[in-house]
């Protein structure tokens, strides 16, 4: 897709949305079950199921996926649909580009270890490799809007409200 196509197919949604903004909040769902056999959670993925677990750090096998390795996942997939989109509208010329995240965990807080020790990652570092002889300038704009517009990264760099519930 060119710019005049992604622009095409974008202008009517944004049209619809300034004119109406409770047509862009949608609410995106994910789901999960418990696994009666193993410490896992099986979640949907609208394409396969995806079986988490714990990380061998924390007592698992390693077979099932990690969650925190799928955040890391998360945020490359949506910092690359948006590298991509935002390289698309800027006409910049990108050729192969690999995008790549890495995070650092204590698993002392997750295990309770230390109650000094955070739960969660304490930092996490997003890399691009770009092929592109676009000047400097024009990568640094790449990335500033990159950044700006990607969901995952917005949403870890905010924080939204969270809230907590159970039924019964």
């Amino acid at each position: 897709m060119d710019a005049t196509g992604l622009n095409a197919t974008q202008a009517p949604l944004k049209e619809a949305y300034r004119d109406d903004a409770s047509r862009a909040l949608i609410t995106l769902r994910a789901k999960g079950s418990v696994d009666d056999q193993s410490i896992a959670c099986k979640v949907e993925t609208g394409r396969a199921l995806a079986v988490a677990g714990l990380h061998p750090a924390t007592g698992g096998s390693g077979l099932e996926l990690c969650s925190g390795d799928m955040l890391l996942e998360a945020l490359v997939a949506c910092a690359g649909v948006t590298l991509k989109a935002v390289a698309t509208a800027l006409e910049f010329k990108l050729g192969a580009a690999t995008v790549e995240a890495e995070g650092d965990l204590d698993f002392r807080g997750t295990l309770g270890v230390a109650k000094d020790a955070p739960v969660g990652f304490r930092a996490i570092r997003l890399n691009f490799n770009l092929d592109s002889d676009e000047p400097q300038e024009r990568v640094d704009t790449l990335l500033k809007l990159t950044e700006r517009y990607c969901v995952v990264f917005q949403t870890i760099n905010t924080r939204p409200e969270l809230t907590v519930s159970a039924q019964r």
